[in-house]
């Protein structure tokens, strides 16, 4: 994904521009040739650094890579604040939440992280429990603060446990363009477009819960 990287995400101190560079190369090289296969030494080069200066920034493999893990977490954020402050009615606010889920669900490099991440989930545990976390509060809560404010609206029937009705709408959109491609390796592919999937998640989740 081109525009995973935030800037400042989550901050307002200017970002070390050496780092940046590092993390994002790192990135490249644990997703395309998992962590064992990763070496320091081209991550260095192609970040335009000496050796010497990436373990001046992190402590060796291990630290980077839960590094470039938390980096991930907090560009997935960022894409979500994007949609945090959405306008109109139901289904407007609904579809446009559901169109920015279903198209970061469905990015390919999305998936490669997640398999990545679960890949290494047993040497890293807390590295990958903190990154499930954060992805879950981040599109959760986003979508949860949509319901309540939609029902105390009238727009929405009243909600009694808003986080299982954003499962509910969440759960649509997952399984059909992240799961089936996240488990079958890319090899099948979803009949439906994102657009088609989004719909029909909207038109099924307003049937149930729809003032």
């Amino acid at each position: 994904m081109n525009s995973m990287h935030g800037p400042g995400v989550g901050s307002s101190v200017p970002l070390d521009p050496k780092r940046q560079a590092i993390l994002r190369h790192a990135r490249k090289a644990f997703v395309s040739d998992g962590y064992a296969a990763t070496r320091i030494e081209p991550i260095a080069r192609e970040a335009g650094v000496s050796t010497a200066t990436l373990y001046a920034l992190f402590d060796g493999k291990a630290e980077l890579f839960s590094a470039v893990i938390d980096d991930a977490g907090a560009d997935f954020a960022y894409q979500m604040t994007r949609v945090g402050a959405i306008e109109g009615d139901a289904r407007q606010q609904l579809t446009t939440f559901a169109d920015a889920y279903a198209g970061f669900m469905s990015d390919p490099f999305v998936r490669a992280v997640f398999r990545l991440v679960m890949a290494e989930r047993p040497r890293f545990q807390a590295v990958a429990l903190r990154f499930f976390e954060k992805g879950r509060e981040t599109f959760g809560a986003t979508l949860i603060a949509m319901l309540v404010t939609l029902s105390k609206a009238g727009s929405l029937r009243p909600i009694e446990r808003p986080s299982r009705a954003a499962g509910h709408l969440m759960g649509m959109i997952e399984h059909p363009v992240f799961f089936v491609p996240l488990v079958t390796g890319d090899e099948i592919q979803v009949r439906r477009t994102n657009a088609e999937v989004v719909e029909d998640a909207v038109e099924t989740f307003l049937a149930r819960y729809g003032a």
